[in-house]
């Protein structure tokens, strides 16, 4: 494996999992009410999607990350309405009242869907890329083998989402359960308060 070239992938992936957004914030959100597990698998959505266009940079797909630009309104809009369904379910969810229940496998599952399908339905991850990449996208693009490039974004990103949820956890140890309810509450306002913007930055 090139070690130099993992490496810059990884940190690509950190670079754009590290920024608190949307998504971090859906993965905080997650860990202080669900659990650690649930905020690492939130995180993993995000870092198999940061993984699919670091595949689409590594094996030299540009025209399809091009492209993702130019769409940026509906994808925008479609981003904004899903962040919105999540937004409204998480003001719906009940405060966590059982480790077993709520780190179930079909919860785990709906929270790495969920994030998966968001993280590429944002248009600050696209973007991102697509400035990173910009710099030294050519050196990657052109390597013998790109799945590195791939292995190394999903490491660095999934490190961060690792990490993360290990600090909510601590965190969350610490904090009385009303806190949790507000806090799942004032997640969910800023959450729709980021799909108003997504959606209204579509139409600008």
């Amino acid at each position: 494996m090139d070690v130099v070239l993992f490496l810059k992938a990884a940190l690509i992936g950190l670079s754009i999992a590290a920024p608190v957004g949307p998504i971090g914030l859906l993965c905080i959100e997650r860990g202080l009410t669900r659990g650690p597990v649930a905020a690492f698998m939130a995180g993993l959505g995000a870092a198999a999607a940061d993984a699919v266009y670091g595949a689409l940079a590594g094996f030299g797909v540009t025209f399809v990350t091009s492209r993702l630009v130019e769409w940026q309104a509906p994808i925008r809009t479609a981003g904004g309405i899903l962040l919105a369904m999540i937004a409204w379910r998480t003001l719906r969810a009940g405060a966590a009242t059982s480790a077993a229940t709520l780190d179930s496998r079909s919860g785990l599952a709906a929270s790495f869907i969920a994030v998966f399908a968001l993280t590429l339905a944002n248009p600050a991850t696209i973007l991102s890329f697509v400035a990173i990449f910009s710099s030294f996208g050519d050196e990657i693009a052109t390597q013998a083998n790109p799945l590195v490039v791939v292995i190394g974004v999903f490491i660095g990103s999934a490190a961060w989402w690792l990490t993360l949820a290990g600090l909510v956890a601590i965190l969350r140890d610490r904090l009385p359960p009303q806190a949790l309810r507000w806090i799942r509450v004032g997640s969910a306002a800023m959450l729709g308060g980021f799909a108003i913007w997504s959606i209204a930055g579509a139409a600008w």
